[in-house]
């Protein structure tokens, strides 16, 4: 039996995830194999959630409370918000598809870059709302570009700040000016998974005003800084009637009851996060210096992570360090043929990828 795909459904490409270690390993016979591809934090989790998972174990026969109490409360504490402009998510992917469902109608348009994460453009198809795509302008997103495509259809607009994949950040005055340009009746979602790398102070951070403009959606995740990917737990503060709409139509147990705690723990150990931060920082600095040494020229970043143009088939390059026990991205389906990003790992992960480039592209330091 055969299914008709119609409608925008049909046009959806698939996300394409990280190539997993073991798949690695087998297809490669090889061991110790090293993930830079996706973004996540090599230190791991916090000794915390460890204590809070299994503590938890126990009553994994109940199901998990619909509205996170305690998570909620830190968060609130933390970024001075009430609970009801909090909304957990199974990831954000999760808040992202909601906002998509709850605000837009058949035909209404989301703006966004080009590219961008894919899932802000699945959301909206499936909501059957229509993309609307703009393209990044010297490696950054064209909040100009955005603005001027915003017409009476468009319900939202998408930025993420720092942005995946190559880096770049969007400074406070940079969106005071955009946000100006904005209508009042368009959600501004606002996506700062990578946000607690930025270095910068200039960058814009829309949690330094919570609640300052209602349009402003934040979105963030635990999956990065806190190395809680694998627990898939993500939140929005928003305000009060967003936030409502969002709660109306959510699963009630979105978020299962040990990604609820361990986010809790996580949250709470800020010795760990800022080692993290810093063991990142210190390996971006690390493959930057190295990769200069080389003759390549990374782009600048804020994030976890950097983009750099090898100047060749960045998919070739890919395929022949995966022989090399290294995942890496290739930026061919982002429209970047020749660039790769890595995110930093170990210092001994580190020295694995440079070692691994050196010998693929027959350079050295």
């Amino acid at each position: 039996m055969k299914f008709k795909i119609s409608g925008p459904v049909g046009t959806i490409k698939p996300y394409e995830a990280g190539k997993p270690l073991a798949e690695l390993e087998r297809q490669y016979n090889i061991t110790n194999a090293v993930k830079l591809a996706s973004n996540e934090n090599p230190l791991g989790f916090s000794p915390r959630v460890i204590a809070a998972v299994n503590e938890t174990l126990f009553c994994m026969n109940r199901y998990p409370e619909p509205v996170a109490h305690g998570l909620c409360r830190l968060l609130g504490h933390r970024f001075q918000v009430g609970p009801d402009n909090i909304v957990l998510g199974n990831g954000s992917d999760d808040i992202i598809a909601l906002l998509a469902h709850g605000f837009l109608n058949a035909g209404d348009e989301a703006v966004m870059p080009l590219p961008s994460f894919l899932m802000y453009e699945i959301s909206v198809k499936t909501a059957k709302g229509v993309p609307v795509m703009v393209p990044l302008e010297n490696y950054a997103i064209n909040l100009d570009g955005i603005a001027a495509r915003v017409g009476p259809r468009t319900r939202m607009v998408f930025v993420t700040n720092p942005f995946n994949p190559t880096g770049s950040a969007i400074t406070r005055d940079q969106f005071i000016s955009f946000s100006a340009k904005i209508p009042q009746d368009v959600i501004i979602v606002v996506d700062e998974a990578y946000i607690e790398f930025v270095r910068d102070k200039v960058v814009y951070n829309s949690l330094d005003d919570p609640l300052g403009d209602p349009r402003v959606v934040t979105l963030r995740t635990f999956s990065k800084a806190y190395g809680l990917a694998g627990f898939r737990i993500g939140y929005g503060i928003m305000d009060g009637q967003v936030a409502q709409i969002l709660n109306r139509i959510r699963q009630p147990f979105n978020v299962n009851t040990l990604a609820q705690v361990a986010a809790q723990a996580a949250l709470q150990d800020e010795e760990f996060l800022n080692k993290s931060i810093q063991a990142i920082h210190e390996g971006i600095d690390y493959i930057g210096c190295a990769l200069i040494k080389m003759g390549l020229a990374p782009l600048p970043t804020q994030s976890n992570f950097l983009m750099v143009d090898l100047k060749t088939d960045a998919t070739k390059i890919f395929n022949e360090m995966l022989g090399h026990g290294v995942i890496v991205r290739s930026m061919k389906s982002y429209g970047f043929d020749t660039f790769l990003r890595v995110n930093a790992g170990t210092q001994e992960e580190n020295k694995a990828f440079i070692r691994a480039l050196e010998q693929v592209l027959g350079k050295k330091g």
